[in-house]
């Protein structure tokens, strides 16, 4: 049976580019994409992840930490299956278009 490629894109910092995490890669046949410095539109978490969440939690006030959790937690069951598949074929185009 043929392996799905995996496409591993990280912004270089240490823990990410280290000896060990390298040959860790390596290992597991991961393709790494350069990261052009300073494009954090390229992070997931900052295009797709986080303006939702913000969206979600403006103006809101949480009196306890596991309110923020449950609020959280919320979110994430009402994705879309799909949601995270399509946001990272949204990622492919953008790191294409930046390198």
């Amino acid at each position: 049976m043929a392996k799905k490629k995996v496409l591993f894109l990280h912004d270089n910092v240490p823990a990410h580019s280290n000896e060990v995490a390298q040959e860790k890669l390596a290992e597991l046949m991961f393709e790494i994409l350069p990261h052009p410095a300073y494009s954090p539109d390229l992070a997931p978490s900052d295009f797709h992840l986080f303006p939702n969440l913000k969206k979600l939690l403006a103006g809101r006030r949480f009196r306890f930490s596991e309110e923020v959790i449950e609020a959280v937690d919320g979110y994430f069951e009402h994705l879309e299956k799909g949601h995270f598949l399509e946001e990272n074929e949204k990622l492919e185009k953008r790191w294409t278009k930046v390198h």
